[in-house]
């Protein structure tokens, strides 16, 4: 296991009763990215965005599996000293909640998972994966260098953005990704794959899907179900695999409702 980093909204010492949310962001993003609806969620909850092994600000390790990256929140959950919280994961994070809550049913009081289905998805990250490689930081001196070798191979700006995001400068003199690009890229099998059979969790479950994404089918309710027996399915229209940053009011007010739908916590201050 590795230590995550993590940024924690909405802590209070003189309201120790809220509830926790653990937010884990997808592949080749970091819990930044979740900072505005962190802030927005933070009167009524405990929001620790978290950085996932080999992304951000958290170690790197050379294992990239869904146990391990599940067994990272829960040992960060026990630092925290939070019997229970609530997992909500974006795609690859989705994936981890997903496997955390089937392993560690009685830690998990509920699970969000957006835009991710528990099945096998085949390779379609190759153009991301090559754009990325293409990069020589030794000849790199900015952000706008990156991104002028980024825009050769990915011609949406609002991708190279998000990519641009995960350029750091280990030192004054240098940049340099800040997520372990070589073992994401050896973890990719890994990554893609589907929830093992009889992975099953049986609290309450809400799934979030992109209406213009190709991740989750309407139709797949079926699937969820069979690992996930209460899953709900929320559409939100208009917004493609990133529902949370295109969609933010949308996505926002249909997490918030099934939130408060969860029965209290059984201890109270610490969930």
């Amino acid at each position: 296991m590795v230590e995550l980093h993590a940024a924690v909204y909405g802590a209070d010492p003189l309201y120790p009763h809220k509830p926790h949310l653990l937010v884990l962001h997808g592949l080749f993003g970091m819990g930044d990215n979740w900072a505005t609806l962190a802030r927005r969620w933070s009167d009524d909850w405990v929001v620790h965005t978290l950085d996932l092994r080999n992304h951000g600000q958290s170690p790197w390790d050379a294992e990239h599996t869904y146990a391990a990256l599940a067994a990272d929140v829960l040992a960060y959950q026990d630092r925290a000293n939070l019997s229970t919280a609530v997992w909500l994961g974006h795609s690859m994070g989705g994936k981890v909640a997903q496997w955390g809550a089937c392993s560690y049913p009685e830690r998990v009081r509920a699970l969000v998972s957006v835009d991710m289905a528990p099945k096998a998805y085949p390779p379609h990250h190759q153009e991301l994966f090559d754009a990325l490689g293409a990069v020589n930081f030794a000849q790199c001196r900015s952000r706008n260098d990156v991104d002028a070798v980024l825009a050769a191979r990915i011609a949406h700006p609002g991708v190279r953005q998000f990519l641009l995001k995960n350029v750091g400068r280990p030192t004054p003199e240098t940049l340099a990704w800040k997520f372990n690009l070589d073992v994401l890229i050896r973890s990719y099998a890994e990554i893609s794959r589907a929830l093992p059979p009889g992975f099953t969790y049986a609290g309450p479950v809400l799934f979030v899907r992109g209406g213009l994404s190709g991740y989750l089918d309407e139709h797949e309710l079926p699937l969820l179900r069979a690992h996930f027996p209460q899953a709900q399915l929320e559409t939100v229209p208009q917004a493609g695999h990133w529902v949370h940053a295109e969609q933010p009011d949308v996505f926002s007010r249909t997490v918030l409702d099934f939130l408060y739908t969860l029965p209290a916590p059984t201890e109270p201050g610490n969930s």
